[in-house]
């Protein structure tokens, strides 16, 4: 692809197809064009391993390939030949398959601080359904969430701290409330005010940076003197961090968690994990109240376990996490000599862990800027890179590594004019990138 003619004619049109019939272009917010630079958000026909492919034929390396859910590598043969073999002996029944069975097993082998393990189809079912659980077994109406982490769930309870709060009472709104990663102190002073009141600590173990020395063993001390349900979000976590999740890293085991994303390379499938006397509320096995747990028709269809099982086996057997961890480190020093090399380095800043790496864009004041982050994705996309951060999968090779890093270092260049004019407007080709939370289109 050449940079200066990058045309996307047909991945337009259907972009516009996309519109006509599926709000907002694309079943997930973050998937949309709005997160593109202007005419050029390629509609995808197909991958492989590490590439994509668009509807206008060209080819990308891609990063952050379904929102990191596929961190094997497109069309993974162990994961896909596991789904197959099911389809073909049926998906879903009205008994539990033994199939649910043995992927249980697998995966409380996998993260054995769990005890007990339910499936869904989606991680907003999961995540809310622990918190259903945490309400149920405390008796307590109040949420507390991590505001310094993104994203949770779809549900009322966490979207109505967002911006796109349109249609969530405010009654509802009311009964989450916020607390800041890292900072034990204002933990403790949530706690304090809304004493009796909070039913469960909602949180990503690890973000963007690693927790603070002592930081979730303090909040596991926390939560047992509050009479809390401590919840870990490991859809990212889980599995990038280690096979056992951010909780096997870090060795501190939270009642709840919920995994998803890489859980399946692309299938869909969830799972709320945690401590059995707390799980056994959602089970026929106990005597008080029932909760409603999970309940989802499509929760165990056969082949989205089987797919489960093999992502399991595969990152055991073949050391995918620190493979990921060793890609990571590759790019994120890459990357970052190429953008000292122009001059950017203060500009184009890599952060994160080694396998889940984001990038930030930043203006001439230092500030994050959409309008840089716009002409750092069009120079990615000219140069064939489909990238809206960093996180690598296992299917990249060190060959496009090497490749992304010279069309990062090209398109730190643009950059470093775009600074020393104070206007990136030249070379934006039109609106600027959005962020997916706002209020108004």
């Amino acid at each position: 692809m050449d940079g200066e003619e990058l045309a996307l004619p047909r991945s337009r049109a259907a972009n516009e197809k996309l519109h006509a019939m599926i709000p907002g272009g694309a079943h997930t917010y973050a998937k949309g064009d709005d997160q593109y630079p202007e005419n050029l958000a390629p509609v995808i026909s197909h991958g492989h391993g590490a590439h994509v492919w668009d509807v206008d034929g060209n080819r990308y390396i891609e990063y952050g390939s379904g929102l990191r859910s596929v961190s094997l590598g497109h069309a993974h043969p162990r994961v896909t030949e596991a789904a197959r073999r099911e389809i073909g002996r049926g998906s879903n029944f009205v008994r539990p398959s033994i199939v649910e069975a043995e992927a249980a097993e697998r995966f409380l082998a996998t993260v054995p601080t769990a005890e007990m393990v339910k499936f869904a189809k989606n991680g907003s079912d999961a995540t809310t359904a622990a918190v259903r659980l945490a309400r149920a077994v405390t008796g307590r109406p109040r949420v507390a969430i991590c505001g310094d982490h993104p994203f949770f769930s779809v549900d009322d309870w966490f979207i109505g701290t967002t911006p796109m709060s349109a249609g969530i009472p405010a009654a509802t709104n009311e009964l989450t409330v916020a607390f800041p990663y890292g900072d034990l102190a204002a933990m403790e002073e949530l706690l304090t005010r809304y004493r009796g009141e909070v039913a469960c600590l909602v949180l990503e173990a690890a973000a963007h940076t690693e927790p603070p020395r002592g930081y979730l063993a303090g909040l596991r001390e926390l939560a047992d003197r509050h009479g809390c349900v401590l919840v870990f979000d490991e859809m990212i976590t889980g599995f990038r961090w280690s096979e056992a999740g951010a909780q096997g890293l870090y060795g501190v085991v939270p009642d709840l968690s919920t995994f998803g994303k890489a859980l399946g390379n692309g299938f869909a499938v969830s799972a709320l994990a945690g401590r059995r006397e707390l799980m056994e509320w959602g089970g026929l096995r106990h005597s008080g109240d029932r909760v409603f747990l999970l309940s989802t028709t499509h929760g165990a269809e056969t082949h989205s376990l089987a797919a489960a099982m093999a992502v399991q086996t595969t990152y055991v057997e073949e050391g995918v996490t620190a493979r990921l961890h060793a890609l990571g480190e590759r790019l994120a020093a890459g990357v970052r000599d190429a953008a000292a090399s122009m001059g950017v380095g203060d500009h184009v800043v890599v952060r994160g862990r080694a396998s889940n790496l984001v990038f930030a864009t930043l203006d001439e004041d230092g500030q994050p800027s959409q309008r840089y982050r716009t002409l750092f994705l069009r120079r990615l996309l000219a140069g064939g890179v489909l990238a809206p951060s960093f996180v690598v999968s296992a299917a990249l090779s060190d060959g496009d590594i090497d490749r992304t890093v010279d069309v990062v270092a090209q398109a730190c260049a643009v950059y470093r004019k775009a600074l020393d004019a104070a206007d990136p407007s030249p070379w934006l080709g039109g609106r600027p990138v959005k962020p997916v939370f706002r209020r108004l289109v």
